[in-house]
């Protein structure tokens, strides 16, 4: 890339891409972490991230990707030899599952395939055949984010209720946390995991794991946590060193403060409305696009659709092809099509994604979509003409409202919390 012909786009499905107010708040040197502004001004942001996450219960932080968040949240509440039931609609849901697998548990998976999202009468099935209660938890996958595939987490609360198991929902929100409607105490979620490079717009290295009473109680039962992934003192820390276990991530922190600022500022609702309209003019671009050539969205079913990421098929070799040339023509990078095609099948270079979460707006997704439209005119892929006009019509019917929150990319006061998230 030449660094003097404008700003490159990392339309990758994380780490998103950043404001520029994020990387000024972090942007400084490095604080007290005794006493003083980083000590204080931790319990407003842990409220403010159980604002983000719909919950009243507690949230414990780990300097980790959300392959630590999910190991975290499993060391609190599943012992070696206890039984998970994983269904799995994509690479991520059976990377959770391996994990428990790791951890020296017995690993119970129900794949639904890569474009599929969960069949609730499989998962019934499943439940009601555990007749001894065996199953210590669900390990759910929101949005994965692999597949795109976005799953109907209350149906899966339902069902676990119908059925009268007392097994843990535990739920990957790592691709979907500020991005696509999740609410955690009303669809009765138990445990919630999640990380900063994503939906929270801040660089990889913090993950989350949110969970409730029930949850906790669990914990309580347990024989042995490690003490590094406990959960209880970074939940309720006696002294500022026990949320992390000890250092803190003091410029992440300063980081994630902002951003929460800009999350609260927009408003929750607003920006899980700012995705999905984003989304849907993604959509309907591929949709035309493939009407006259082989691009196809990964997911037929709209409804289970993440507004954060969107997985494509375009036959091989022109998925790798035009990722190529997008970054090197364009200047804008795809995702590849992670856990798609196994390692060394030619069929691999036959699948991208786009990443669309966290801080990105209608300029950006157009002109995304204005390139891969490029791409396709310079390789001499088929496909459908129209696209960026069908795109700009859905953006356009409350195109005001997109930049909703963000006039200056600069941050607002903390807001603080109306809940009390423990």
């Amino acid at each position: 890339m030449n660094e003097t012909t404008g700003r490159p786009y990392l339309a990758i499905p994380g780490p998103s891409v950043m404001p520029e107010a994020v990387l000024r708040a972090m942007h400084r040197s490095a604080p007290n972490i005794y006493e003083g502004e980083l000590v204080e001004m931790m319990p407003g942001l842990t409220a403010d991230l159980c604002r983000v996450a719909r919950t009243d219960g507690h949230v414990a932080i780990y300097i980790s990707n959300g392959h630590g968040a999910w190991e975290a949240a499993l060391a609190n509440v599943v012992a070696p030899g206890e039984k998970v039931l994983v269904p799995a609609t994509g690479r991520f849901g059976h990377g959770w599952g391996e994990i428990a697998d790791g951890l020296g548990a017995e690993v119970d998976l129900l794949d639904f395939g890569k474009q599929a999202p969960v069949d609730m009468e499989r998962l019934e099935t499943a439940l009601r055949a555990d007749k001894s209660h065996e199953i210590k938890a669900v390990l759910a996958t929101h949005v994965d984010t692999s597949t795109s595939i976005r799953n109907d987490i209350k149906a899966m609360r339902a069902v676990l209720d119908r059925v009268g198991h007392p097994a843990l929902l535990m739920v990957d929100c790592i691709a979907s946390l500020a991005c696509d409607r999740f609410e955690m105490d009303a669809w009765g979620v138990d445990v919630m995991v999640a990380a900063s490079q994503k939906g929270l717009m801040v660089p990889p290295g913090l993950g989350f794991v949110f969970f409730n009473s029930k949850a906790a109680e669990v914990r309580r039962g347990m024989a042995r946590v490690s003490r590094y992934w406990d959960w209880t003192f970074r939940a309720e820390p006696e002294m500022f060193y026990q949320y992390f276990g000890g250092t803190a991530p003091t410029h992440h922190l300063y980081g994630l403060r902002t951003a929460l600022d800009m999350i609260h500022a927009e408003g929750l609702e607003a920006v899980w409305d700012r995705h999905e309209r984003l989304a849907r003019a993604i959509w309907v671009a591929c949709d035309i696009w493939g009407q006259g050539g082989p691009l196809a969205l990964n997911v037929v079913d709209e409804a289970h659709r993440s507004h954060a990421v969107t997985s494509l098929r375009i036959g091989a070799p022109h998925g790798t092809e035009l990722r190529a040339w997008l970054e090197r023509e364009a200047e804008v990078t795809l995702g590849i099509g992670l856990g798609m095609a196994e390692p060394g099948d030619p069929a691999w270079h036959g699948f991208f994604r786009m990443g669309h979460m966290g801080h990105v707006n209608a300029h950006m997704v157009l002109g995304m979509l204005a390139s891969v439209n490029t791409g396709l005119q310079a390789l001499g892929v088929p496909h459908g003409a129209g696209a960026l006009d069908a795109a700009a019509k859905v953006l356009a019917e409350k195109g005001n409202s997109l930049a909703a929150g963000q006039p200056n990319d600069e941050p607002v006061q903390s807001v603080g919390c109306c809940q009390d998230c423990g």
